[in-house]
């Protein structure tokens, strides 16, 4: 009997990870109006991780079902459509969109145009919508070979960081000269940096990160000023600043507060990958922090600038940053289930690269 691979971590313990086997179903087995994906290959960052930490929160984990303490951790990345119940969508369409860890998907065609598609399954509903849209993208230039790589690598992740710079334009920075980014070297930090560096001049933007990263941080060119973690208390405090909290380490963000007090205008929590993130920002002095959640600034601009005009926007921001990202990312392939275990507890333990992107395969 053919079937699919997941791998799937513990939901209360995501060291505890292991791969089950479930069994496809025929075409004729397929809901109505279904299809069913093999999934090519997806993209694995600290993103994921995030994901994963706010899969009940923000109902991550409920997109792909999994037994019962556990969740499979939701990706972005390419799929072949190898059977179709969809009279629109035939055998052999590459879809771009979001996909589980795992060999195949079966979703339930909706909303089917030239473009793309959704999945209408009952369980995916309750999400952003972007969660569930699929690209259909087969012959597109733009999403062959490693363009499309670096699409699932940093395409989405460059969506947060262009919300957040049109966010903080908009707030006009809280009057901040200066905005902070945590976690420089994060993808999300380094294309929130591109935007600001280029678009919001003379905002400085000056990036925090670890020391065995600086090097590659200050190679990027978009940062203003690279500090080390342990030198943030040597920052001059005497005028408004703000920061973009990409990591969410918790004492890192109380030691920023307190060394800069009510010149913290901005305090805002992005990511989350750090395990410490759950502390207490009570009592702490300057803005509380806050999160950041991009649906609801997609929905606020997607009303004020009509139909079209987030991806007009957004399309001439990626097009500015996309082409230095073969000069900054070193894209690395992985396939077979092993491989992807362990680039799965690298970036869970912060033990990958900053200069690599990882494409990832469960098929051997």
């Amino acid at each position: 009997m053919t079937v699919s691979t997941q791998f799937i971590v513990a939901r209360s313990d995501f060291q505890q990870a292991k791969f089950i086997e479930t069994p496809l179903p025929a075409r004729d087995e397929l809901p109505e109006e279904g299809l069913l994906i093999k999934v090519d290959r997806f993209a694995f960052t600290a993103n994921n991780i995030t994901y994963a930490m706010l899969g009940d929160q923000l109902k991550y984990w409920q997109l792909f079902p999994a037994p019962d303490g556990f969740g499979n951790i939701p990706v972005w990345g390419f799929g072949e459509v190898i059977a179709s119940r969809h009279p629109q969508v035939g055998e052999g369409e590459m879809l771009f969109g979001y996909f589980p860890m795992a060999t195949h998907l079966v979703i339930e065609a909706a909303d089917v145009s030239k473009r793309g598609l959704r999945d209408a399954a009952a369980h995916r509903q309750g999400v952003a919508p972007v969660y569930n849209a699929y690209a259909r993208v087969s012959g597109d230039a733009a999403f062959a070979g490693r363009q499309g790589d670096y699409q699932a690598l940093l395409r989405p992740l460059f969506m947060l960081s262009f919300l957040v710079d049109d966010a903080l334009a908009e707030a006009e920075f809280f009057g901040a000269r200066s905005v902070m980014l945590s976690s420089a070297s994060s993808k999300t930090a380094f294309g929130l940096a591109h935007l600001l560096h280029t678009q919001r001049q003379p905002i400085r933007v000056i990036g925090l990160t670890s020391a065995a990263n600086a090097d590659f941080v200050a190679s990027l060119g978009c940062y203003d000023e690279v500090v080390t973690y342990d030198r943030v208390d040597a920052l001059a405090a005497d005028r408004p600043v703000a920061l973009v909290d990409m990591a969410g380490n918790a004492e890192l963000r109380s030691r920023l507060h307190r060394h800069f007090g009510d010149r913290l205008v901005y305090s805002g929590r992005v990511g989350l990958t750090h395990q410490d993130a759950a502390g207490e920002d009570a009592d702490l002095p300057g803005a509380a922090p806050t999160w950041f959640f991009a649906p609801d600034q997609i929905r606020k601009r997607a009303k004020e600038w009509g139909p079209g005009g987030i991806d007009k926007r957004f399309g001439a921001a990626w097009a500015g940053f996309a082409p230095k990202l073969e000069r900054w990312i070193e894209v690395v392939d992985g396939r077979g289930p092993g491989t992807v275990e362990q680039i799965y507890r690298d970036t869970l333990g912060g033990r990958v690269a900053p200069h690599q992107g990882h494409m990832l395969s469960l098929a051997g």
